[in-house]
């Protein structure tokens, strides 16, 4: 048990991470550590790191370089944990002295016990090569919640480190995943995200129970208003998983939809194991079977060998779906996977140019998309009052859309209806409309 320790948590990366960062914080709560104010009053620093881009990574390394500096005037643990203690544990052993604790991906849980002292190297070696579920994600007094209902990967796309540092699929127990959700919804969470870093594939063996059955039994048996999931594989994103979406409706019409390029081409080269037909199918399903569904996506410009005509193709299929919003970005090699050092990778100023294409064109369509909601009526969930205003509040519709009204903090955590008027950047501005008698 800790005695009035404080700690200092800094979080980088997916949602997923997030969601992890918050279920050890909540175990630390749990065996007496309290969170400091600033990083310079903590006893223990735990970093949450992320690997995908090579960017995360030299920030971290600043990080772990600023904490050194501040232990030379102050008594405190340092901790990296996550993706990058996974990918480098041995760099950050000899390069990095300042760490005391490096925890990967399967060895978060042990955490707890390293600082506590209740553990043993025998231990720490068997559960260093699993993953295990934390128990509990959920923000005391929040309307939001992410809950991991899967961990891992087995797909290997050609640029992906993933698979290598989290590791092959795991699925949590559904039981358990039911349980955590009724717990959130009863202290007042509104809205709650499911994750995975390939959530549609989630199979949980021993109850028989995939991820098609579990929505399903989110959807019915709690009593959350709104379900959301993230990310998901198009290659997994069955019939009877679209089929769910659109019969229960406490299920968003949101989806995001990775497609990461709109020729089969690089698409074949990146492993994605679709082409952009069938990608194209699958849109046309959802569509047809959810009107009005919103949908977001992954883009990677810059692959080794993409041609000026497979670009084309890539413009040509964002102006076809004409996503919500897209999240863009160009290929970074990562040492390890099966893209690394290929020979005909691409200039980084032509990577960047073709980029700054793919973003203009999307900007465009995101907010011809915005401007054609206008007038309309949504339902909202009152999420938070505005940072800028005590007399504003911001909500999130079922399609993952930001909206900010006039109203007071007292109807936080409300279900209201709110009339569309403007729309700047990535969010909306409404004003609440009253039904009949109210």
């Amino acid at each position: 048990m800790s005695e009035n320790k404080k700690y200092w948590l800094e979080n980088y990366g997916c949602q997923m991470n997030k969601a992890e960062a918050t279920a050890i914080e909540l175990e630390l709560q749990e065996v007496g550590w309290t969170q400091a104010e600033k990083d310079s009053e903590a006893d223990l620093v735990i970093i949450n790191t992320c690997t995908v881009r090579k960017t995360a990574e030299n920030r971290i390394w600043g990080r772990i370089g600023h904490y050194k500096h501040l232990k030379k005037t102050k008594d405190l643990k340092l901790a990296v944990i996550g993706c990058m203690a996974e990918n480098w544990k041995e760099q950050m052993k000899k390069d990095a002295p300042a760490v005391d604790i490096i925890a990967g991906t399967k060895g978060q849980k042990l955490l707890i016990r390293k600082l506590t002292g209740e553990y043993t190297g025998q231990e720490d070696f068997l559960e260093e090569n699993r993953y295990s579920f934390h128990s509990s994600h959920g923000v005391q007094n929040s309307i939001n919640a992410l809950v991991p209902i899967m961990h891992g990967c087995n797909n290997f796309c050609s640029y992906c480190i993933v698979p290598y540092v989290r590791g092959r699929e795991v699925s949590r127990d559904s039981i358990e995943i039911l349980d955590e959700v009724r717990q959130l919804a009863e202290s007042g969470v509104k809205d709650v995200t499911l994750l995975g870093q390939n959530v549609n594939s989630y199979n949980d063996v021993e109850n028989s129970v995939n991820f098609a059955q579990l929505l399903k039994m989110v959807a019915r048996e709690t009593k959350i208003p709104r379900i959301r999931f993230l990310s998901s594989h198009p290659k997994d994103l069955t019939d009877d998983i679209i089929d769910i979406m659109a019969s229960e409706k406490n299920i968003c019409d949101h989806l995001h939809l990775p497609i990461q390029h709109g020729s089969t081409k690089v698409l074949q080269d990146m492993n994605r194991k679709y082409t952009k037909e069938d990608y194209l199918k699958l849109v046309d399903k959802l569509k047809s079977k959810i009107p009005g569904i919103s949908l977001t996506t992954d883009i990677m410009v810059g692959f080794p060998g993409e041609t000026v005509a497979d670009l084309n193709e890539l413009k040509d299929l964002l102006e076809e779906i004409r996503f919500t919003e897209a999240y863009t970005y160009f290929y970074n090699p990562r040492e390890g996977t099966k893209s690394f050092d290929r020979e005909d990778s691409l200039p980084e100023e032509l990577k960047k140019s073709r980029l700054a294409e793919i973003i203009e064109i999307q900007r465009r369509i995101s907010k011809e998309v915005s401007l054609e909601k206008i007038g309309s009526i949504v339902e909202v969930v009152v999420e938070s009052v505005s940072k800028k205003s005590d007399k504003e509040l911001l909500g999130k519709t079922d399609r993952n859309e930001n909206v900010l009204f006039h109203g007071t903090k007292d109807l936080v955590g409300s279900v209201l209806s709110v009339k569309i008027t403007d729309s700047r950047g990535q969010t909306f501005f409404g004003e609440e409309v009253l039904c009949p008698g109210e």
